[in-house]
């Protein structure tokens, strides 16, 4: 079988089907720290140390890992986070109660402003770390 021909199998709706992303790991200066402000902003919770990783659970069965990393710097990623509707002012007063700026924008360059992309309303922010943090409460329309 050619690598194409794989792939198309691969990509086709039975294979995919169960795939789920289970957790992933997110480097911080300090997991505590890290792992306790997107908490806090989202309305979770920080469960139980599972050996290195200091874990946050999504609700929907994947949790971010918090790590430790005090080694190196931290190279920043982006985390989207699909909220509820009716949490999304809580968020932005959370971020606002901890003098975090939210922007309408990825880039960062429309302090205090929400989109509304899709029909629904969404803000980036970064964490302790740098990560571009997502919350939005509909997902992006793909073609």
């Amino acid at each position: 079988m050619s690598l194409d021909q794989q792939r198309h199998e691969n990509n086709s709706p039975l294979a995919t089907a169960g795939v789920q992303l289970n957790h992933t790991a997110v480097y911080a200066a300090d997991r505590q720290l890290s792992a306790e402000f997107i908490a806090t902003i989202l309305g979770l919770k920080v469960s139980a140390p599972f050996g290195p990783f200091l874990p946050v659970d999504l609700g929907n069965g994947v949790t971010l890992d918090y790590y430790e990393k005090r080694d190196e710097p931290i190279q920043p990623q982006h985390y989207a986070f699909l909220v509820p509707d009716e949490q999304f002012d809580t968020m932005i007063a959370r971020l606002d109660a901890v003098e975090v700026v939210h922007y309408a924008d990825p880039h960062h360059t429309e302090p205090g402003r929400i989109n509304r992309l899709f029909g629904g309303r969404g803000a980036y922010f970064a964490d302790p770390d740098g990560h571009n943090m997502e919350i939005m409460t509909r997902p992006y329309v793909r073609p």
